[in-house]
């Protein structure tokens, strides 16, 4: 349990540290420093409303007037000073906790989108859910690591201001205390404390992976609807509530004999200040009220030390958080670089490969070999081959997405390709958003807009949409043919030096596909295209035939000919 909690505070340290040291560090450490002096005060005000109260029973108990309606008066008095106090206190938490969000969100998208990590992590078994991961388990570090550091803050500021009350009515009292609370912590974090830091950390994944299998019918519902794949869906949702249910259900277990043991310790401590310290009232050495200020400074100061008693839930649940934090966090860096050979990549005006052999990412298999080939503007490339044979992983290669292999990749600065895979991307937005992506800060005028539709043969688009400005949700709308036209749309509009398609037309008729490839080629983009389709042969000047085992041949577009297999 030591090297767990030893773990635990390293993982926090590391990914609390870098906001504390950031541009927001002044922000961050004023909110901060003003947060632990509202804690002072608010201890402050809870010592003299447990010394009045003890005033109110003396007074009442001695039948002296004058005493207790002094007392009131000093109460009504105290109350001005800690509404605000106790108000401002959460009102400045919460803001250091958005602000603290705010910048650990940033920081984690940045690295997400970096270096392509987002696509790096759907192969990593280690990260799941990463959207989980930034959206909740972010939110709920920075929260509770905010509401622990006060919990432990309070509580060290309790121990000072009751200490001292307990301390000058029964000093046995006082050491009986301490026995009791570290005898009591070390007991239940012995027999629970592992155990309900699994379990939570089992239940976020669990969680998770119900919710997402139902986004994923959510997103799938028409293929899924087209299958008749109801049974089977429905019985994989059922074997992942399952997983949650059981999981629940341990930690409901476990959660009793913690609540039995955390109860008894916990109800026990209602009578025993009261034991401790009878003999002294009842010999007339002390008021009926200093018990009333024991036992409330006995409460406090119990609290303060079986903070990690009465918080051993939340903090599992905070441990499972952090856990899968860290793990987020680490997978996140740049690629690894291993020893093995990479295939080097170079920028210049035009693309070519120069003895590049490519492979899968795990280097089992291996799919293009030496291959030698360029690409001058001007001379669209067709590649074709059976399935398997690395077509779209080249296309890949070019993105740089892949770089397992060998031998030197030439390419222009990523702003001058452009890809369209086949299933076209709709990013969330309006249309003008949907024709310019990804070049969103270039201006476009509406009329080159209109015009840009007539050409893809989508002229009633805009009306569709309700306007250029107007949100849409296109994946949901839109047919997939409709969405390939509005890709080739963006082609058109962006100019890019190449445009890589892969079986970009493949949901179109031979005559929309015909029409776009026509007009594409009668600009400066030249095409790299993937296609099983011979007619648009002709739309480019060679062929790259790729084979099984990784040979390739390279053919004049006027030459080749199909068989079966590439229509």
């Amino acid at each position: 349990m030591k090297k767990l909690n030893l773990e635990l505070w390293k993982r926090i340290a590391t990914l609390a540290k870098p906001f504390w040291y950031s541009d927001q560090k002044w922000k961050a450490r004023g909110l901060l420093a003003l947060l632990v002096l509202l804690l002072i005060a608010d201890t402050q005000f809870n010592v003299y409303f447990n010394r009045q109260s003890g005033e109110f029973t003396s007074a009442l108990a001695a039948g002296d007037g004058k005493r207790f309606w002094s007392s009131v008066r000093v109460f009504f008095a105290l109350l001005v000073g800690a509404v605000p106090i106790y108000a401002y206190y959460y009102f400045v938490r919460d803001k250091l906790f958005i602000h603290w969000r705010r910048w650990l969100t940033h920081e984690f998208l940045g690295r997400y989108f970096e270096d392509h990590a987002f696509f790096r992590l759907l192969k990593n078994p280690a990260v799941d859910n990463p959207d989980q991961r930034i959206a909740e388990d972010i939110s709920s570090f920075t929260r509770e690591s905010l509401n622990f550091l006060i919990l432990f803050g309070s509580a060290v500021f309790q121990l000072i201001g009751f200490g001292r009350i307990l301390w000058s009515i029964s000093i046995p009292l006082v050491l009986f205390l301490l026995l009791y609370a570290v005898t009591g912590t070390a007991v239940t974090f012995g027999l629970f404390g592992a155990k309900m830091a699994t379990l939570y950390y089992t239940r976020r994944r669990r969680e998770a992976d119900f919710r997402f299998g139902l986004v994923r019918i959510r997103e799938n519902a028409e293929s899924i609807a087209l299958y008749r794949g109801e049974g089977q869906e429905e019985s994989q949702l059922h074997r992942r509530f399952a997983e949650v249910f059981t999981n629940f259900n341990e930690i409901i277990n476990v959660g009793l004999r913690l609540n039995l043991c955390y109860y008894s310790y916990n109800l026990t401590t209602l009578v025993l200040p009261a034991l401790i310290i009878a003999p002294r009232v009842l010999s007339g050495e002390l008021e009926v009220g200093q018990v009333v200020q024991a036992t409330g400074a006995f409460s406090a100061i119990l609290g303060a030390l079986s903070v990690l008693v009465d918080n051993l839930e939340n903090l599992s649940s905070f441990a499972a958080g952090v856990s899968r934090l860290d793990v987020f966090a680490r997978y996140l860096g740049p690629a690894e670089r291993s020893d093995r050979k990479k295939i080097v990549t170079r920028e210049d005006h035009q693309l070519s490969f120069d003895n590049v052999t490519l492979q899968t990412p795990d280097y089992a298999q291996t799919l293009i070999k030496e291959l030698s080939v360029a690409i001058p503007q001007g001379k669209s490339l067709m590649v074709v081959g059976a399935s398997g044979c690395g077509k779209s992983s080249l296309l890949r290669m070019i993105a740089g997405l892949w770089d397992s292999g060998e031998g030197t990749l030439t390419r222009p600065a990523p702003e001058h390709m452009l890809f369209l895979p086949q299933h076209a991307y709709m990013i969330l937005g309006s249309l003008r958003t949907q024709l310019c992506y990804p070049n969103l800060e270039r201006v476009v005028p509406d009329a080159e807009l209109h015009d840009v539709l007539e050409r893809v043969n989508l002229p009633e688009m805009v009306a569709r949409c309700g306007g250029l400005d107007n949100e849409f949700d296109f994946e949901r709308v839109l047919s997939v043919g409709e969405r390939q036209r509005l890709a080739f749309a963006r082609v058109l509009l962006n100019h890019p030096r190449y445009a890589l398609l892969d079986e970009a037309t493949s949901a179109l008729d031979q005559e929309n596909e015909a029409a776009l490839y026509r007009q594409v080629a009668e600009t400066d983009t030249t095409l790299i295209s993937v296609s099983h389709h011979a007619a648009i042969a002709k739309y480019h000047s060679q062929v790259l035939e790729l084979t099984p085992g990784g040979t390739w041949q390279l053919h004049a577009a006027e030459d080749f000919r199909f068989d079966g297999s590439e229509e």
